[in-house]
């Protein structure tokens, strides 16, 4: 992004009856997609924000008949990419019944949707927290990260992004939204996933919208 390496994690679940719901897609390789098929049919290609717009158009290829849901703002940064539902107030039974979802709100650049996966307790996150891993970054981007307060298990929200956050009551709603949710495990697409303590990571880590 921008000349700054990111390396982004793609998200499957597998909803009732092996139907997949593929979240923030990377470039559909001929590995990843054997793997993916594996586990079921592709029904739903999220873009979760704006930004992450990497895979969806050939994950739509591959998958001419999975629905793509995406952000409020993609359709406007991304015309040209196929978009069949904007995730708003009502989504999808199939999805509905397993997985909660939030539009993270106060923000004048970052249009990002949270979700909770319930059975297995784990929240899925994009841009909000990010916690990239130290041991692969060279030295100059590794500073960088450092700065902007997004390596390693001191990551979090980029401070740069913080400052997007203009209505900070819409965003202290959005955290304590996030926070009611009874996760203990969070996958994210850039870094390290929090595997303990989960709850209280998060909360630390939106310190800066609870505040």
């Amino acid at each position: 992004m921008l000349t700054i390496p990111f390396n982004t994690r793609m998200t499957v679940i597998a909803l009732n009856a092996q139907e997949l719901w593929v979240h923030s897609p990377v470039e559909p390789t001929i590995s990843i997609r054997e793997a993916v098929s594996k586990l079921g049919s592709v029904r739903f290609i999220i873009a979760p924000n704006k930004l992450h717009s990497l895979g969806v158009e050939h994950w739509k290829e591959h998958f001419p008949s999975a629905e793509v849901w995406v952000s409020p703002g993609f359709c406007s940064r991304h015309p040209q990419l196929p978009a069949d539902h904007v995730i708003g107030a009502e989504v999808p039974e199939e999805w509905k019944s397993e997985l909660d979802t939030l539009l993270f709100r106060g923000s004048t650049f970052l249009d990002e949707v949270v979700f909770f996966h319930r059975l297995s307790r784990t929240l899925v996150l994009t841009d909000l927290i990010q916690r990239h891993e130290a041991s692969r970054e060279p030295w100059f981007w590794r500073a960088v990260k450092r700065s902007v307060g997004v390596l390693g298990h001191s990551g979090g929200t980029a401070r740069d992004l913080r400052c997007t956050f203009r209505d900070r009551s819409a965003a202290r709603e959005s955290a304590e939204s996030v926070l009611r949710w009874d996760f203990d495990r969070v996958v994210i697409a850039h870094g390290m996933c929090i595997e303990q303590d989960a709850h209280r990571v998060v909360e630390d880590a939106f310190g800066w919208a609870l505040s």
